[in-house]
């Protein structure tokens, strides 16, 4: 978030949101993107059945919504997962800032491309039958620049959610994966041992 002037954070506003409380809900007229303070939110959907569906969730320091920056109704609840603090960009002033400001445009079209990416590579960990394989894929795609460390983002159940796996077929996946010898997983990182590459 370090592309975004200091201007346009002096402008925002910032909000706290309870566990399970509503920023918007599908259906509302957008007014705003935000960034993840602190906690997490979740883009929600029900199906006809009243099944909840997570789109997708951000964690700190991450945009929130802000593909609704082009539609005039947000189309899934946001949710808090946690106590969360969130930051508020008003839909006007973010166009307007765009507007005075095109290497700004260009720093949030590159965000959008990245997520493009991003998308594309979780729908093809989810065309991978094998929790094995998936997990490994995943790890290997996320790894930081040295191509080993893998940085846990949330909680396991979080990681779970978002590859498409119980959380019982992840922590048995993963706790063979540290049986093997190939991952070393600490609090905060996975570590790829060599012995994955082979």
């Amino acid at each position: 978030m370090d592309w975004l002037p200091r201007s346009m954070i002096n402008a925002s506003r910032v909000r706290t949101l309870g566990i399970d409380e509503h920023l918007f809900r599908k259906g509302d007229t957008v007014f705003g993107i935000f960034e993840v303070i602190k906690g997490r939110l979740s883009m929600v959907r029900h199906t006809s059945e009243g099944q909840k569906v997570v789109i997708h969730s951000s964690l700190e320091g991450s945009l929130f919504a802000e593909a609704a920056l082009f539609a005039t109704e947000y189309h899934c609840d946001g949710v808090a997962v946690e106590e969360t603090e969130v930051r508020v960009f008003d839909k006007d002033a973010v166009f307007a800032a765009f507007r005075d400001n095109p290497e700004l445009a260009e720093n949030f079209m590159a965000v959008l491309a990245r997520q493009v990416q991003v998308l594309r590579a979780k729908l093809e960990q989810r065309s991978i039958r094998s929790a094995r394989q998936r997990l490994i894929h995943h790890f290997i795609l996320s790894a930081e620049e040295d191509g080993r460390t893998v940085p846990l983002k949330g909680t396991l159940k979080d990681l779970a959610v978002e590859l498409g796996l119980t959380h019982e077929a992840l922590y048995r996946t993963l706790a063979k994966l540290e049986k093997e010898g190939l991952v070393e997983r600490s609090a905060t990182v996975v570590l790829l041992q060599p012995k994955l590459f082979i």
